[in-house]
């Protein structure tokens, strides 16, 4: 059965069973809480669905860098990076690079520099839609455009919620990762308000699950009767391969696709892309 899953996840036959949406879909991965798995969400997603014929992009928005890190595209101090196009309007195409071994992919990385552009954005024309126009003018078209936001709710993620379509919210299942939310999500309406009217809550997914608890089953409860359907069926359990993999510069789709991890995420990807082509690209 690991076996089959694994060809399943890999894909070498290139077979595409993740329809490919009709228009690009911005996606910004954000929740100000840190350690929900936003940046694990942001890597496996995009690699899977890129594994499954999609042409996808990462833009890596926290100035920690892990997003980079997790797809092993070089970020260390001097590398062109988000920073570039934020502050100097450098294209996106010049500072985006492939990610080895996945052909649609392509990661903008995040350097340490990222860490000074709250302050510097403050003084800086139109500072709340930088990464909108960075991204509008990228001459490729992607399937999928992810962004992976810092833990905060800073000028970072507001260029992330203005740049964006939809925002993907993970859930860590316990009992704080909902304290914050209410905050969240009233930052998301005031951005909609103000500066990007068609931003939309399309996703929400449940992460680190623990099945031995009663806690966790009361989160998923509370966040489905809260969300409704925006709650994605399949939740994303805690499992050491997916925490294991970035330690390799790689996801858990690649590192090791039979297990638990990648096949939660594979099919919370799946259901992504089957309601974005149901529902004309927003779920």
């Amino acid at each position: 059965m690991e076996a089959l899953r694994a060809v399943q996840i890999l894909n070498p036959s290139g077979e595409i069973i993740m329809p490919r949406p009709d228009h690009p879909r911005v996606i910004c991965v954000a929740n100000q809480k840190g350690g929900v798995g936003k940046t694990t969400t942001t890597v496996n997603l995009a690699v899977a669905l890129a594994l499954h014929g999609n042409r996808v992009l990462v833009v890596d928005l926290d100035p920690q860098g892990n997003a980079s890190t997790g797809l092993n595209v070089p970020h260390h101090a001097g590398v062109p990076d988000v920073y570039d196009c934020l502050i100097d309007n450098v294209p996106l195409a010049e500072v985006a690079q492939g990610v080895e071994g996945i052909p649609n992919l392509f990661c903008v990385p995040a350097t340490i520099d990222l860490a000074g552009a709250e302050i510097e954005l403050v003084s800086v024309v139109a500072r709340e839609s930088r990464l909108a126009r960075a991204i509008a003018g990228h001459p490729e078209k992607f399937d999928y455009v992810f962004i992976d936001c810092p833990p905060s709710l800073g000028l970072l993620t507001v260029n992330a919620l203005c740049a964006a379509q939809e925002v993907l919210i993970p859930i860590q299942c316990e009992y704080y990762a909902l304290e914050g939310l209410n905050q969240l999500i009233n930052n998301i309406n005031l951005v909609r308000q103000h500066l990007n009217p068609t931003l939309d809550v399309s996703t929400i997914l449940l992460t680190m699950y623990d099945r031995r608890t009663r806690l966790a089953d009361a989160v998923e409860q509370d966040v489905r009767n809260h969300f409704g359907a925006k709650v994605l069926n399949a939740v994303i359990p805690r499992n050491v391969r997916v925490s294991e993999a970035p330690s390799y510069g790689q996801s858990v789709m690649t590192y090791d696709p039979g297990s638990r991890g990648a096949t939660s995420y594979f099919e919370a990807a799946l259901e992504i892309a089957m309601r974005g082509v149901n529902t004309g690209g927003t779920a």
